[in-house]
């Protein structure tokens, strides 16, 4: 039983990344449209705020072991 509801909880806390990661390269994409000359800034700032983005997902994962 509690396995059930562990794999229910992650999958709930994998749409809050999801989300957020969708978002994110969206904007950068729509950024560097406009501003291509900007596109290197973008791109790091990009991959940092990703790797913040999936900490959430793997915290949540960890926390489906722990509880």
């Amino acid at each position: 039983m509690t396995g059930d509801i562990a794999t229910i909880g992650y999958g709930l806390a994998t749409i809050g990344p999801g989300i957020g990661l969708g978002l994110l390269v969206a904007k950068t994409q729509e950024a560097t449209a406009r501003q291509p000359e900007v596109a290197g800034p973008l791109r790091v700032n990009m991959f940092i705020g990703a790797a913040l983005v999936e900490a959430l997902g793997l915290i949540g994962f960890a926390a489906g072991f722990v509880f």
